[in-house]
């Protein structure tokens, strides 16, 4: 007899992103695949979540938010922990933005706004 359609956890993700929208756009789409979301919506909350939250599976950060961007961010994290895979996200990809992201310290980076199917092949490809 089938119980449920809710999977075990598929890992945990830190969502660090200001915008309201894309919050309930991602969660959405994380949460259906069975993956457990931690929002923080500035760049100070999210080096606290991932120095606080060693069970983390990944980090998918906005670079433009309030008090710390996602690039000084996800440099900061680097300096304590060089192995969670950091996934940037961005509205403004211009030219020079992918060396400036992959100098940060993130593993990749996806465009908003992102189709369901590249988001989860991206998280995948990382966990």
């Amino acid at each position: 007899m089938h119980t449920s359609t809710r999977k075990k956890s598929s890992g945990i993700i830190l969502l660090a992103e200001d915008d309201k929208l894309s919050v309930s756009y991602f969660k959405a789409v994380l949460s259906s695949e069975g993956f457990d979301v931690i929002h923080v919506d500035n760049g100070i909350d999210a080096v606290e979540k991932v120095r606080s939250n060693p069970e983390l599976s990944l980090v998918l950060m906005d670079i433009k938010m309030p008090q710390k961007s996602g690039v000084e961010a996800a440099r900061e994290i680097r300096s304590f922990n060089t192995a969670l895979p950091l996934i940037a996200q961005t509205a403004f990809a211009l030219a020079g933005d992918k060396e400036t992201i992959l100098g940060a310290g993130f593993n990749a980076y996806i465009t908003k706004p992102v189709s369901r199917e590249d988001l989860l092949d991206m998280v995948k490809r990382f966990l």
